[in-house]
């Protein structure tokens, strides 16, 4: 798949111990709709990388699929000044999002892409009781750094988000960037899709706060532990109850704070890095 401009280097002035001019770089940001059977289902800001993780991730927190391979064809194409992802998807799909696309009731936007109610948008979540991975208090430390250290693009501009899958005993897995935390968040759980790697074998860790999007796209991974550099809300954190998700949060150095089901995290000193 073609390669598309992820960063560009401007001009600036800098105001630091005196003005001089200077040159950063900074990360694109492009409007990426995706279109299914023809018509466009939405379109969001967004880094353009990881484009057919970013289809399978999105179909999926989505509902508009089950399983990475409901989608029989990704294709980009450049649409003016954005991209347009093209996904064709198995015949039952496609017609279950005709339906859906007849019932709604009016223009949606981004996150909530497709929704006719409220209620909808605070769908049930996922059970999270079966076996899944257990952490200790190392690993989290160790996640947080390995997500820091798996992120070039954010090196070189300080402006995007990343969200890694972390493997006990293995270490982080994968990483995925974007100027949006929940983009790299469905660029993440595409990748792990494709893989056919099991949600429940490993934590989500990512460099943003905690929503109650981010604990349902987590939760739709099938992944029990999420961790967070900074705090979550509360409807976040009722969420993760409902979910029996272990949120780990404001996670920085070896400190962090965990909110939910916190037997996940063992008091074991022991760190995996990838």
């Amino acid at each position: 798949m073609q390669a598309y401009d992820t960063k560009a280097a401007v001009r600036e002035t800098i105001w630091r111990n005196g003005v001089r001019p200077g040159v950063r770089v900074v990360p694109e940001e492009v409007p990426i709709a995706f279109s299914y059977a023809g018509s466009t289902h939405a379109v969001m800001m967004g880094t353009p990388s990881d484009l057919v993780d970013f289809a399978i991730g999105f179909s999926l927190t989505e509902g508009i699929i089950g399983k990475a391979d409901e989608i029989e064809a990704v294709e980009v194409v450049v649409a003016g000044k954005g991209l347009d992802v093209q996904i064709s998807l198995q015949g039952d799909k496609e017609e279950a999002l005709r339906r859906r696309r007849r019932s709604m009731a009016g223009p949606v936007g981004c996150g909530l892409c497709g929704l006719e109610s409220l209620d909808q948008a605070m769908r049930p979540v996922p059970l999270l009781s079966g076996p899944g991975c257990e952490l200790d208090a190392g690993d989290v430390s160790a996640a947080v750094a390995a997500l820091g250290e798996g992120q070039p693009l954010h090196a070189e501009t300080h402006a995007v988000h990343g969200a890694g899958f972390f493997v006990p005993g293995i270490g982080l897995a994968m990483v995925r960037e974007d100027v949006g935390r929940h983009n790299a968040l469905d660029k993440l759980i595409g990748a792990v899709a494709r893989q056919g790697i099991k949600g429940a074998t490993g934590a989500v860790v990512v460099t943003s706060r905690v929503s109650v999007e981010m604990v349902q796209k987590t939760a739709i991974l099938g992944s029990p532990i999420l961790i967070a550099i900074s705090a979550p809300t509360a409807l976040a954190i009722r969420t993760a109850e409902e979910a029996g998700m272990t949120v780990v949060a404001l996670a920085r150095g070896k400190d962090f704070e965990v909110f939910t089901r916190s037997d996940r995290i063992k008091m074991g000193s022991s760190a995996h890095v990838a």
